[in-house]
């Protein structure tokens, strides 16, 4: 069986707040920095999600809401694909509209 890892580093201020995220996928080689990360983890046994948020400094307001309007999107598109759930993808995709013109993103 192949295996494959994403990994992390997470260098943290004195006060243990995000300075700088790196990641590394070992399956294609990619690697890079960014100044966010959400991860959402299935937990089967308490049929609930853990989740890790995590931000530097650096994130600007603006760039949060393209992030999470930008995920919102993503998260549409995989709900769709994993459920077959065209007209709930619909409705989602009309709130990242709504979303995107609430928070002057889109026209």
């Amino acid at each position: 069986m192949k295996q494959s890892e994403i990994n992390f580093n997470i260098s943290l201020d004195e006060n243990h707040i995000p300075q700088k995220i790196e990641w590394l996928a070992t399956d294609n080689a990619q690697s890079g920095e960014s100044k966010s990360v959400l991860i959402s983890i299935w937990d089967s046994k308490e049929s609930n999600t853990l989740k890790i948020d995590l931000w530097t400094k650096e994130m600007t307001v603006d760039e949060m809401k393209k992030f999470f309007h930008q995920t919102f999107l993503s998260l549409t598109d995989t709900f769709e694909r994993a459920t077959g759930e065209e007209k709930m993808a619909g409705d989602m995709r009309d709130f990242c509209e709504y979303f995107g013109k609430k928070m002057n993103l889109i026209k």
